[in-house]
């Protein structure tokens, strides 16, 4: 294979070989991992609290339900649908080890060891068998993945008969005098955030221009229902700053 054969994807705004992202990725999270919180909370103003707790209200987690939250990071999705969830268990899984390792930190992980499994594993290559899960999560981690098509056509596969996606995903807004409100906000305040709470700029740079590579709200519904999702159907979350997308395993 010659070199203009390499297959490329995207990091941010830049043009990389497939085969580099994950890495970068990966560079990405283990540095902000013991900041990756409180970013959340000062570059949302709290609402990325709203966005996860509307996630929980649409899912509506039952008993005894088994989860698998990917790209689960330091376990806020997890944490949440084990309080909604009496006897329920959740395996977050993340690429990042130190991302995992500030999850298990948290009080919520103490408190509830007995029904969490932390696993350092890759979105397009699940370490679990077929028709193992009843809810697959992923929240602000599937425009990361290196090929979107191959991480769902995972999450179909671990899910069992009757199982649920749902994805929570910073989205287009289609109002275009909102969204140049919002890119003068992302391109030039969340990197500044960044350089000051994290001690790390070009990451949170990755992070806004991640947003603007990935598909809008009916271009990614159509992609779930290609992994062979049914009953698909997407939300949005404060104008369209955040979308979140249903599917089932039919």
């Amino acid at each position: 294979m010659t070199k203009t054969d390499t297959p490329t994807t995207h990091f941010g705004f830049q043009d990389v070989p497939e085969a580099e992202k994950a890495g970068m990725v990966h560079g990405v999270f283990s540095r902000v991992a013991n900041r990756y919180d409180i970013m959340n909370d000062v570059m949302s103003a709290g609402v990325h609290r709203l966005w996860k707790d509307a996630m929980m209200d649409w899912l509506a987690p039952r008993p005894g339900q088994r989860l698998l939250d990917v790209a689960g990071g330091t376990g806020d999705i997890a944490f949440r649908f084990l309080k909604r969830a009496p006897g329920a268990t959740a395996t977050v899984l993340d690429l990042t080890e130190p991302m995992l390792t500030e999850g298990q930190k948290r009080a919520e992980a103490e408190n509830m060891a007995d029904r969490l499994t932390w696993v350092v594993g890759d979105a397009m290559a699940l370490p679990f068998a077929d028709n193992a899960f009843d809810v697959y999560t992923i929240s602000f981690g599937i425009r990361n993945v290196t090929r979107i098509a191959d991480a769902l056509a995972e999450a179909y596969r671990v899910l069992k008969p009757g199982g649920r996606l749902m994805v929570l995903e910073f989205s287009q807004v289609p109002n275009p005098a909102l969204q140049w409100a919002y890119d003068r906000y992302s391109f030039n305040v969340i990197p500044l955030m960044g350089q000051i709470v994290a001690r790390d700029r070009d990451s949170y740079q990755y992070l806004v221009e991640s947003i603007r590579r990935f598909p809008d709200q009916a271009s990614f519904a159509t992609m779930i229902r290609a992994a062979g999702f049914s009953l698909v159907k997407y939300r949005n979350l404060t104008m369209g700053v955040a979308a979140l997308h249903s599917g089932w395993k039919i």
